[in-house]
């Protein structure tokens, strides 16, 4: 299989934040619980997995995704998930673009508890805020891929669709 440029770029800059991540929350978990290192509030024995979403051509894909990894679970008790979106496809989700359908599946997931991730540094270069965005997002003020390694990093399972 062969990569462009742009993933290997992507995939290699999140393999650097995931080492640099890794090893400060290995020096960290001798001072810290566990529990306060954890991005969700993913019960002890669920299983944690990260979507991640840059392009704009496969929102819809990622949308029903997600809404068919809980019904693959068996529930949304079973498993939490975050979505870490940035680059183009964060303006899917901006306030006035974002189709009645989107919306809707967005609210839909947001219901079953999955946290809904901004890129900072996507944000700022669009010229945009949370408050541009459907209801929900959080901003990731250290930007999306380091976001993603983080969670990587505290045991979630990493999918790009």
């Amino acid at each position: 299989m062969s990569l462009s440029r742009r993933n290997a770029f992507i995939r290699l800059a999140a393999a650097v934040s995931a080492g640099a991540v890794a090893f400060r929350a290995s020096t960290a978990l001798a001072d810290e619980p566990a529990a306060s290192l954890s991005a969700g509030a993913a019960p002890a024995g669920v299983p944690k997995v990260v979507y991640h979403l840059a392009d704009l051509d496969k929102v819809d894909f990622v949308m029903g995704n997600i809404g068919n990894h809980f019904k693959g679970m068996g529930g949304t008790d079973k498993v939490h998930i975050e979505l870490v979106v940035h680059g183009p496809a964060l303006l899917a989700f901006k306030v006035g673009r974002a189709n009645p359908d989107l919306t809707r599946r967005l609210g839909q997931i947001q219901g079953q508890g999955v946290g809904l991730n901004a890129c900072g540094n996507t944000l700022d270069a669009q010229k945009l805020t949370t408050a541009d965005l459907l209801p929900g997002f959080s901003r990731v003020n250290e930007g999306g891929v380091v976001r993603l390694a983080t969670l990587q990093a505290q045991g979630y399972a990493y999918l790009r669709p």
